[in-house]
């Protein structure tokens, strides 16, 4: 993950730092949670085809994977947030839709393959 630059003091009698970012860093560490949540997502969702998961059990795998996802960016971020991303939304909740339409799309196919055929 990329970092942000440093930040710079106006005056030496300044309280308040201000956090710059770069736009490239904060756009290539969105894509890295974009492509982690769709690909977890992908996985999750072959998984719970292949289980036989059904209704609000696979749901409940699909909260679950999330969940383990967004504390793999933390700790990835080196529990550090504010250091790649401008807020801790970014990291909990972006993709997470996105995620869901892959979840969904493939679990069926891969319940049908298993269990169907």
């Amino acid at each position: 993950m990329a970092g942000h630059g440093e930040s710079e003091k106006k005056s030496s009698d300044a309280v308040n730092d201000l956090q710059t970012f770069r736009a490239e860093n904060l756009q290539s560490n969105m894509k890295v949670i974009y492509y982690s949540r769709t690909f977890l997502s992908i996985i999750g969702g072959v998984i719970a085809g292949i289980l036989g998961f059904t209704g609000l059990t696979g749901f409940v795998l699909y909260f679950l994977m999330m969940a383990i996802t967004s504390v793999a960016l933390i700790a990835k971020a080196k529990f550090s947030i504010h250091t790649y991303f401008d807020s801790w939304n970014r990291v909990l909740l972006d993709g997470f839709l996105g995620g869901l339409m892959s979840f969904v799309l493939f679990w069926t196919f891969a319940y049908d393959i298993v269990h169907i055929f």
